[in-house]
């Protein structure tokens, strides 16, 4: 297994983790919300479906596997708010889309930050990689420590200097990592909305003295830091997103804000790149991502409809992005998840399954096996 993962994460076909919620988990979580079901009954339908997904994402030809996100209700929130230092609670409105705001649910810190070794996502993968069983590789997804500086997360009171805030969330973020790992976790995924934010041209940053640059060389700082002691078979990549809520999105404008910095720097082996319309810019801050450091995992093809792109354009696109990160180097996946909260997007669980299905035929006629 270390051998395969040594040569090969990400893979050539990958995907960047959430699945679309069956009716059955649907109505599951809606019982249990209502008290009708207990939680021991709901994580039973939770497993279940888990189960059935492995199978499906197998049986699609991925090599990796995910646990769909099944068992959260946020890509990020449910494992924020276990953070010690951090809860969750419903704010006065949600999260602003291009065209919907979100259901109002948030975190903010509530004192000072560490590695919670209850953490129930611990657990979760234990049972994920029981049932995969070394059929494929278990892939686990966490929000990047950087979503932690999302204006209005901090307690000021408790933290009134970012640096101070920064090296504690480092620190827990460590910790939990370590712990990911002596749970069997090789592929580990950082989710990060906050990074591509940075890189729009339409938000202002010259909050408390911080320019936009003094914000990026943060995160660059905070990721390599949780990263500075990983063991060498621990295999991390970054999704770089732009929002993803029922098919909407938060952000406009390319990387190339972020790209000599975040691109060029960051020690992971993998970056998972949205690049599946026209908001997403063109390829050229890939020129800044080092040849032969990580690999690119290009998201052209999209988890926010259906319809099934042609093949043809979605091979010109990888031939097209390979003047600036040699062929070798690039991976093929969609831009997103398929659903990054329990709402998921506007398309049906047999289309999702097709569009991985796709992927994995593309990978095999570009790359081989």
């Amino acid at each position: 297994m270390t051998t395969t993962l040594t040569t090969a994460v990400p893979f050539r076909a990958d995907h960047v983790g959430s699945l679309l919620r069956p009716e059955s988990l649907v109505q599951a979580r809606k019982d249990y919300k209502e008290g009708t079901i207990s939680a021991e009954q709901l994580r039973e339908v939770e497993t279940k479906e888990i189960k059935r997904i492995v199978d499906k994402q197998i049986d699609a030809g991925l090599e990796l596997v995910t646990d769909g996100e099944f068992r959260r209700t946020w890509w990020h929130l449910d494992f924020l708010e276990e953070l010690n230092g951090f809860e969750g609670y419903v704010p006065e409105s949600g999260y602003q889309f291009h065209n919907k705001e979100t259901e109002r649910y948030g975190v903010r810190n509530t004192g000072k930050i560490s590695f919670n070794p209850e953490h129930s996502f611990i657990k979760d993968f234990i049972e994920f990689n029981e049932i995969v069983g070394g059929r494929a590789v278990a892939k686990q997804t966490i929000p990047s420590p950087n979503q932690l500086f999302h204006i209005g997360i901090r307690d000021e009171n408790i933290y009134p200097d970012i640096e101070d805030y920064a090296n504690d969330i480092i620190q827990a973020y460590k910790e939990t990592i370590k712990a990911f790992y002596d749970a069997g976790v090789r592929y580990l995924q950082l989710d990060d909305v906050y990074i591509a934010g940075l890189s729009s041209p339409d938000r202002k940053f010259d909050e408390n003295g911080f320019t936009r640059e003094k914000y990026i060389d943060l995160a660059l700082r905070v990721i390599n830091g949780v990263l500075e002691d990983k063991p060498a078979d621990l295999f991390v990549t970054t999704h770089l997103c732009r929002g993803n809520y029922q098919s909407s999105w938060a952000f406009s404008g390319s990387y190339e804000l972020i790209a000599p910095t975040l691109l060029a720097k960051e020690k992971v082996d993998g970056f998972f790149l949205e690049y599946d319309d026209e908001r997403s810019g063109d390829f050229n801050p890939l020129r800044y991502i080092p040849k032969d450091g990580p690999r690119v995992v290009l998201g052209v093809v999209t988890s926010k409809s259906g319809e099934l792109e042609d093949k043809e354009a979605i091979k010109a696109r990888i031939q097209e992005a390979s003047k600036y990160v040699p062929l070798e180097q690039i991976c093929l996946s969609p831009q997103c998840g398929f659903a990054s909260t329990h709402h998921g997007n506007e398309l049906t669980e047999e289309q999702q399954w097709e569009k991985l299905k796709f992927i994995v035929e593309i990978a095999e006629e570009i790359w081989g096996k």
